[in-house]
């Protein structure tokens, strides 16, 4: 009888395959989690749902995932768990995107944005242990950036909620690390302050989907792959993950009414209206300070270099960008539904 895999030890493809059982990794950032708590929620699930033992790799900050999701992947991992805040989900998915081998999310830090978008219980590890070893397998949108510098060099990566560039880059580039980790998002209070108190507005020309180049002056850019924020704040109401397409916004107030037509599109339009079907109706289109755009492949360019965020994470300054969504090229596992339960067989 095969000896179940060493959690120190990497395990090839032919061994998992040799005993017939699912496996899984975990990748971890050892700043966002209590490894102990982490091991002890995992120790009975694997057995329990016919899974091998499970394996353990952990982030570094030369390494905040990629190299780990790699050597799961060569292990021959069936599912990648990524415990930790969205840097490492986002980097964790960017290896995965493309193979077989599903994500499951055990939420950590201030933003949780791909769980809150999934619908997935926060603050619960034994709920998110459970899905992600009980769970069903749901395919996802990933979106890429390639991310041209001032010296000419790009760089691609891949996101699964927002890139953006203007008050969001600048807010996370302001941010005080040490006071995010003990308050949260009220870490985020005095970087938006600091932020609009920058006065420089972007100017920026775009061409949608290979389609005529446009102009624009803009105070911030957010491209989404998904639409919602923390608070229940509804950014983007037309953004899915799983239509293949993104939804982009255009900030552009040009006085104090400018962010007060922000302020009543966003939160109260998209947050409350449109999420009924006669406040759908109710909702107006896009006002002067506010311009929404869909499609498959967005091509940017500045008139000088910002700073540019990926998933909440600094990505530097960039003056270009390329993004465009890779429909359906992620797996992802989400809880089984009450007519998944329904349709599923008996078992003997």
């Amino acid at each position: 009888m095969p000896t179940a895999p060493s959690t120190s030890e990497p395990v090839s493809a032919s061994d998992s395959t040799a005993s017939k059982q699912r496996l899984a990794a975990v990748i971890y950032n050892p700043v966002k989690v209590e490894l102990d708590d982490l091991r002890a929620a995992i120790a009975a699930e694997p057995a329990a749902a016919d899974w091998a033992e499970t394996l353990w790799f952990e982030t570094t900050e030369e390494d905040p995932g990629p190299g780990q999701a790699k050597q799961a992947l060569e292990a021959g991992a069936d599912m990648v768990i990524a415990a930790g805040g969205d840097g490492t989900i986002r980097a964790v998915a960017q290896e995965l995107g493309g193979t077989s081998t599903s994500l499951a999310l055990l939420p950590s830090g201030t933003g949780n944005l791909l769980a809150r978008n999934l619908d997935l219980t926060l603050d619960d590890l034994e709920n998110s242990i459970h899905v992600a070893y009980d769970g069903v397998d749901r395919q996802i949108d990933l979106a890429w950036a390639a991310i041209r510098r001032e010296g000419g060099t790009v760089e691609r990566a891949a996101y699964l909620v927002m890139a953006g560039f203007g008050l969001d880059a600048k807010m996370l580039s302001n941010t005080d690390e040490e006071l995010k980790a003990k308050v949260g998002w009220l870490a985020y209070v005095d970087a938006i302050r600091k932020a609009l108190r920058d006065k420089n507005r972007m100017r920026i020309r775009y061409r949608l989907d290979g389609h005529g180049a446009r102009a624009v002056s803009a105070h911030t850019l957010i491209i989404g792959n998904c639409g919602s924020l923390p608070a229940n704040v509804l950014l983007l109401p037309e953004a899915a993950i799983d239509d293949g397409r993104f939804e982009a916004v255009f900030l552009r107030p040009e006085s104090a009414w400018g962010w007060v037509q922000i302020f009543v599109k966003v939160i109260w339009e998209n947050g409350v209206l449109r999420r009924t079907k006669w406040g759908r109706k109710l909702a107006s289109r896009d006002v002067d300070a506010v311009r929404y755009v869909r499609g498959r492949r967005l091509d940017v360019v500045l008139s000088r270099a910002e700073e540019v965020e990926l998933d909440g994470d600094s990505f530097g300054r960039a003056e270009a960008i390329r993004t465009w969504i890779d429909a359906g090229a992620l797996t992802v596992r989400v809880p089984v539904t009450e007519a998944e339960a329904e349709s599923e067989p008996a078992s003997a």
